[in-house]
């Protein structure tokens, strides 16, 4: 399989490769839970960073839970995917979609975006040909037409 220059669109079995590559790391990747989370029923089981003294997790004992660490981290070609293949781009104003790629790069609306900025970016997205994950306000467009 010839290999292609990152300007170039990526073919899709590529990025589907990429994805069953994630996939298979995130399914050897041990659940992380908090510390005495299996004790106390008050306590969530997600993940909190231990810091007490004593701390048996943080310490890394034999027989306690894993800890968060860099060497669990996916594969850095399919870091920042959306589970679509496409590269996943976080916009709050419409001048960011300037330099995306429609057959690459789909959008996502930033949450604190408001209804104004929101249907200008969608606007604007759809001129270009590209995809938003979050396309909440559509309706603002569609009542000012």
């Amino acid at each position: 399989m010839p290999k292609r220059s990152k300007k170039n669109n990526e073919p899709e079995d590529d990025a589907a490769r990429l994805l069953k590559m994630r996939a298979a790391v995130a399914e050897r990747r041990p659940r992380f839970v908090r510390p005495e989370s299996w004790r106390l029923k008050r306590l969530p089981s997600m993940w909190r960073k231990p810091k007490g003294l004593d701390n048996k997790v943080r310490k890394s004992f034999k027989g306690y839970p894993r800890r968060v660490k860099v060497g669990y981290r996916g594969p850095v070609l399919s870091r920042y995917l959306h589970p679509s293949g496409y590269h996943e781009v976080l916009v709050h104003n419409p001048d960011e979609l300037n330099g995306l790629v429609p057959g690459r790069d789909v959008v996502r609306t930033g949450g604190t975006v408001g209804a104004r900025k929101r249907a200008a970016i969608l606007t604007r997205a759809k001129e270009l040909g590209l995809r938003v994950l979050n396309p909440r306000g559509l309706r603002v467009i569609e009542s000012k037409k």
